[in-house]
């Protein structure tokens, strides 16, 4: 059975540097911008980058999936994978240098249950994840930027 891709790309007017470290920062960052249908959050390896392992759930409508994720690092600073222990789902961060900030590409890829009810995850999902992702990457903008005020402030007073 073929898989599902899902992607969804945008600049985010912050750092790359600031941006990674929110996403691979899993302990002080990552929680703190995800989306409400993000459940029960648990870091249960590691903390930050490769190695870390987390634990959550993911709902949407009457559906819920848990996940048991484990974190690699392609190219650290630039790409981060999260690998599910459950099922052959996989999110890419990706970032890239942009003019204005950080483009930052997020991509899951998974093979969809069998039957009448992968069909309905083929034609839903997709839509779903896309609307998920667009909040996700608002609320880590809006996290990064207050971060980098924090930051150059801080290093503003200690000149």
């Amino acid at each position: 059975m073929s898989k599902v891709t899902v992607k969804f790309e945008r600049t985010i007017a912050a750092p790359v540097s600031v941006v990674y470290d929110c996403i691979a920062d899993h302990v002080n960052h990552h929680p703190h911008f995800l989306p409400p249908q993000f459940k029960n959050f648990q870091v249960l390896e590691g903390g930050y980058g490769a190695g870390t392992v987390t634990k959550f759930s993911v709902g949407s409508g009457t559906a819920t999936m848990n996940y048991h994720m484990q974190v690699e690092e392609p190219e650290p600073g630039r790409v981060m994978l999260e690998r599910d222990r459950l099922s052959d789902t996989v999110t890419t961060w990706r970032l890239s240098d942009d003019t204005g900030g950080c483009r930052i590409q997020l991509e899951t890829t998974w093979t969809p249950a069998r039957g009448v009810a992968g069909m309905l995850e083929r034609l839903f999902a997709p839509s779903v994840m896309k609307s998920m992702y667009a909040d996700e990457l608002n609320r880590l903008e809006r996290y990064a930027r207050e971060l980098s005020l924090k930051s150059s402030a801080f290093q503003g007073s200690r000149s």
